[in-house]
């Protein structure tokens, strides 16, 4: 069976990517349900557009692909850079700073594949250490 892959992309939002990406990695790897419920609680200010732009995703997944939404996870988020507005700030002596203002693309997939649960490496047993003989306090 092949799965079906959905993707929404909001471009030039008005947020730096460093910031944008501290939400996207709360919600990479989730099922939808639990994205949406951890976006709707997060108070980060990206947390709402990228929650749009989930909702977004899983209205093109029911719609166009007919899938159904509680199936679906987010395999892959991205949160790239974007042009940079430059301004400049006046600053001492009649000269001026470039001011940088950062806009990001942010690129989600989702994916009707279930989770593929990462096993855990074995743990070695630690060699048992020789303990020292205490010497008992002189009196």
């Amino acid at each position: 069976m092949t799965h079906m892959e959905v993707k929404a992309s909001l471009r030039n939002l008005r947020m730096a990517p460093r910031k944008v990406r501290l939400v996207v990695d709360l919600v990479r790897g989730l099922p939808v349900a639990e994205a949406e419920l951890r976006l709707q609680f997060c108070r980060q200010a990206p947390a709402r557009p990228v929650l749009k732009l989930l909702k977004s995703a899983i209205a093109n997944a029911e719609h166009n692909f007919k899938l159904d939404a509680s199936g679906l996870r987010i395999r892959t988020i991205t949160a790239d850079g974007g042009p940079m507005m430059k301004r400049t700030m006046p600053r001492a002596m009649g000269s001026g700073t470039m001011i940088r203002k950062r806009q990001t693309h942010i690129n989600l997939v989702l994916t009707d594949e279930p989770a593929i649960a990462k096993a855990k490496p074995a743990k070695k047993p630690k060699a048992a250490k020789a303990k020292k003989p205490v010497a008992a306090p002189a009196a």
